[in-house]
């Protein structure tokens, strides 16, 4: 694709929610069937903007849903989202621009960077980093918005224990690419954000990308919304940079996610990488190579920054998605087919709506292909079916539930979180008790379960059916570490001694 093209399509961009609105969209068209499958989900819950390109040709950009509720601002193509682990994909490619200017190699062990390298970790290797090789544990590091300083995180890594010697095998680590953030800082001598801007995101105009600083009116940030089960509500989680660290104390977030950007300049970032615009051919194949199996049936594959897939038409995928919890994202690369689909959200409902790209590359790839509504948070309909019936109605909710989300209640947790809170804070304990004695019903096998349902009893001062309770909790427990046994055993001592 030419630059002249790669202009015009990103000019069209920018104008494409617009055009949309004023040409109308035909019934039988494909970007119709994209509109509809979206603009019917809204009204359970989906949020986010979606972009489609197919050879060279845009065939869709909007957004759904609302970027600001409170403010009533709307996403569109250009609101701003946390792309989470989508993040890689830049960390990785400034390692490769680093290679290119021949300031480092992917072959180089860190030691060269860090010489308190203890010697378990002495063979790990940027390639090691870069496809999760490396062996350290996923458990690594801390919460992506604790504070912590560079020191402290290199501390965490160095002190960590090897899930096994690096190079052995692949298992997906944040603290991979946060390591490969200091290598990157260390190697040109900048911060990560500054180097990702100058070397990439500016030259490309990629205005509304970055990590922690904004040059843009921030309400284009769309704020992130998740359901709160003790309340039963959505809340407003507010945007990444309320809760990131305002110093440099930002060691367990960088390089492996929280990067934010809009559908746009992901497309830009695509065409750029397509056109060699951003690093040689020789050196972006490099990066979408299948270095490593992630799994051992071998269906997919770890490259630098990307996963990678092979379609049902047996074509290459080159995709990433990525979340931080509140936030989601997937990007999706048919290299071969040259389809490209991204779609960002600010709210996650259930995986239907994680899922979201993926049923737009099959509307596009076959015709027959009809994706169904997202439905609404499971939390969410439970507490629209207590809101709407009496306890004595409990049998009722698997049903409702299933009717409504085409799945039935599969998570153990769903129940028991909202019945245990509703007991334990006093909000509504018959309803609690009824809802954790249908969990015990679905899944009658799980002891923990039975022990929350004998918290209920106790509250409800209902003594046979609390002792019965944290009995059967007793009688399940596992061969080892019976994380509620403690609680069972406390519970009866003291319906004893009253």
């Amino acid at each position: 694709m030419k630059s002249n093209i790669l202009k015009a399509l990103c000019l069209s961009l920018v104008f494409g929610n617009t055009l949309l609105a004023q040409e109308g969209l035909k019934d039988d068209s494909l970007a119709f069937k994209i509109d509809k499958f979206l603009s019917e989900s809204v009204a359970n819950g989906y949020s986010g903007s979606v972009l489609v390109a197919k050879e060279g040709e845009f065939v869709f950009s909007k957004g759904f849903g609302w970027a600001d509720r409170s403010l009533k601002i709307t996403n569109t193509p250009s609101t701003v989202f946390n792309v989470g682990s989508v993040t890689k994909q830049f960390t990785a490619a400034a390692i490769l621009k680093l290679m290119e200017d021949q300031e480092l190699k992917v072959s180089d062990n860190i030691e060269k960077y860090f010489p308190q390298v203890p010697a378990d970790k002495r063979d790990i290797t940027i390639h090691h980093l870069l496809t999760h090789t490396s062996g350290v544990s996923p458990r690594t590091g801390g919460f992506r918005y604790d504070k912590a300083s560079k020191e402290a995180f290199l501390k965490d890594f160095f002190e960590a224990e090897l899930m096994y010697a690096p190079g052995t095998k692949h298992t997906y680590a944040n603290a991979n690419y946060i390591l490969l953030s200091a290598i990157i800082e260390q190697a040109s001598q900048q911060d990560y954000e500054t180097f990702l801007r100058e070397n990439f995101w500016t030259p490309l105009q990629m205005n509304h990308t970055g990590y922690k600083e904004i040059h843009f009116n921030s309400e284009q940030l769309a704020h992130g919304y998740y359901f709160h089960y003790t309340d039963g509500e959505w809340r407003d989680w507010g945007i990444t940079q309320e809760h990131l660290p305002y110093n440099n104390e930002h060691w367990y977030s960088i390089g492996k996610g929280d990067i934010y950007s809009t559908v746009e300049d992901l497309y830009k970032w695509h065409l750029a990488l397509e056109n060699s615009k951003v690093l040689s051919a020789e050196t972006n194949n490099l990066m979408e190579k299948a270095h490593v199996p992630e799994n051992e049936t071998r269906t997919s594959f770890y490259g630098y920054g990307w996963a990678i897939f092979n379609s049902r038409n047996n074509t290459k995928i080159v995709a990433h998605n990525g979340s931080n919890g509140i936030y989601f994202a997937d990007f999706l690369r048919f290299v071969e087919d040259d389809l490209v689909v991204i779609a960002l959200s600010n709210i996650i409902l259930n995986h239907q709506s994680e899922n979201v790209a993926w049923d737009i590359a099959s509307m596009v790839i076959d015709e027959e292909y009809s994706s169904k509504i997202i439905p609404k948070n499971k939390y969410e309909l439970v507490f629209d079916f207590i809101r709407s019936n009496s306890p004595d109605k409990v049998s009722l909710l698997p049903q409702f539930i299933e009717s409504k989300t085409e799945t039935p209640i599969n998570d153990k947790a769903l129940l028991n979180r909202i019945g245990f809170k509703q007991v334990s804070e006093n909000k509504d304990v018959e309803w609690g008790v009824a809802l954790l004695k249908l969990n015990t019903d679905l899944f009658p096998e799980d002891g923990n379960l039975w022990d929350s349902l004998g918290e209920g009893y106790y509250l409800l001062n209902d003594k046979p059916n609390a002792i019965k309770s944290f009995k059967k909790a007793i009688e399940l427990k596992p061969g080892a570490n019976c994380y509620w046994c403690e609680n069972s055993r406390k519970k009866l001592d003291e319906i004893k001694n009253k």
